[in-house]
Parts: structure tokens; C-alpha cells; sequence
């Protein structure tokens, strides 16, 4: 059996820029979408799946995230201060809690229905062979998403950073990440498409399709799409 990670990070430190004004006075995680805040729907697939260690990350307006997690005893909500870490400089700050191998990461402003991402990310991830897996959707069909795909997507499963008319595949905010090149990044903040790059270069970067359905929900407008996606079809 592949060994698969049990530690999980979950982000929810951004400052939710593109979904004013509605971030104005609350994070962008307790975003209600179905009635539903964005984090819980995160949790929702965290929970359906097995793992020992899991972490938030808290920035901007912190005590808001607290006091709505204050019930779950599993997470360890970890706030950036005084300066905002970006995802890479966020998930090496959670290594004393998440430990040194593999982990899951889980984006917070997305909504999933169908396969859970981090089952199939479990089901694809290969240790032997990967140092990164990316949950990935097709951008002509990713809800909520405009413009070009973020990779190429090869027969092997690679990704690439092709030009923008072959990558196909959009990220879709989930993976499995090593985290040993973590410690060479000299800055605090950082993005992690910096490991992802690396791992590129060495031919250990890989994707896999997400066979559920996905809706980003960065801006406002993509509250109504997301809602649409999780309504039960009408009979027939």
C-alpha cells in the first residue's frame, strides 16, 4: 500500500481582496456559501478522510476564524504576525505541528461536490515517484475560473509550465506536497509555486483531474455559481 500523508494544512490567512467588499469586515473563509461558511466546507472534506495533525493559518482578521473554529479541538490555528507569510512561508511555519513528511494542503475559498480531493489525491499520490501532486480541473469547464489554464498536463501525468495555449489544466487548490525544500527558501514569505518549479525542473511535479466538480469562490460573483453546482438536479 502507498504511504499517504495524515497531516493537513488548511489557508486561511489571505486577505480576500478580490472578494470586496464583502471582506471589508470579515474573512474570506467565513464566506457563507449555501449557508455554509467557505472553511466549513473545507473541513466537511477534511473530516470524510483520515488524518492525526491538522493546521489553520490565521492572518487577516484572526479572531473572527478563532472564535468560529473554538469547538474543534483537532485543529491548531496557527496566526501570522505581524506580517502575512504567503502559502509557502505559511506551511513551513506549520512543520512543528504537521511534521516532517508529505502533507495535504487544502485552499479555503473553493467548494467541491462528488470524489472527495483529498481521496483522490491519496488514491493518485505515488511517494517513489512525486514530490508534488496538484488536484487539477480542466479550465474549460473550471467554475469560476477565467483565462488560461496554470499547467500542461502530459500523458504520465507531469505537469509543465507550457505556453498558455497547451496548459490545459487549472490548479484547484488541493495537494500533496513534500516539504524538505521548504528549509532552502531564504525569505519568510513565499509562494509555493517556487518548490513547484523545482520539482518541475526534476520531473517530480505531477497532477491528476478532479472527477467531481469543483467552483472557485474568490470573487462574489462566484458564490452564485458555486450554490448552482450544489443544488440536487430536478427530478425527472
Amino acid at each position: 500500500m502507498r504511504h499517504h500523508p495524515v497531516a493537513l494544512m488548511l489557508f486561511a490567512a489571505g486577505f480576500g481582496k478580490r472578494m470586496l467588499p464583502l471582506t471589508a469586515d470579515r474573512p474570506k473563509p467565513l464566506i457563507e456559501v449555501a449557508g455554509k461558511a467557505l472553511i466549513d466546507h473545507a473541513l466537511a472534506q477534511a473530516d470524510a478522510v483520515t488524518l492525526r495533525r491538522k493546521a489553520v493559518n490565521l492572518h487577516y482578521l484572526p479572531d473572527q476564524i478563532v472564535r468560529h473554529l473554538q469547538h474543534r479541538a483537532d485543529l491548531v490555528l496557527l496566526t501570522e504576525t505581524p506580517a502575512i507569510l504567503e502559502t509557502g512561508g505559511g506551511l513551513r511555519n506549520a512543520l512543528p505541528v504537521l511534521g516532517s513528511g508529505p502533507v495535504f494542503t487544502l485552499n479555503t475559498d473553493a467548494v467541491w461536490q462528488g470524489a472527495n480531493p483529498l481521496q483522490v489525491l491519496a488514491d493518485h499520490w505515488n511517494p517513489a515517484t512525486m514530490d508534488v501532486l496538484l488536484l487539477l480541473a480542466p479550465a474549460a469547464i473550471a467554475r469560476g475560473h477565467s483565462g488560461p489554464g496554470d499547467f500542461a498536463l502530459d500523458k504520465a501525468g507531469r505537469i509543465s509550465r507550457a505556453p498558455g495555449e497547451v496548459r490545459t489544466h487549472v490548479y484547484i487548490g488541493a495537494q500533496i506536497i513534500c516539504t524538505g525544500l521548504l528549509a532552502e527558501i531564504p525569505q519568510p514569505a513565499f509562494s509555493l509555486n517556487l518548490l513547484w518549479n523545482r520539482m518541475i525542473a526534476t520531473g517530480r511535479a505531477f497532477g491528476v483531474a478532479f472527477p467531481g466538480h469543483w467552483c472557485d469562490v474568490g470573487r462574489p460573483e462566484g458564490i452564485a455559481l458555486a450554490e448552482a453546482m450544489l443544488k440536487p438536479a430536478p427530478d425527472v
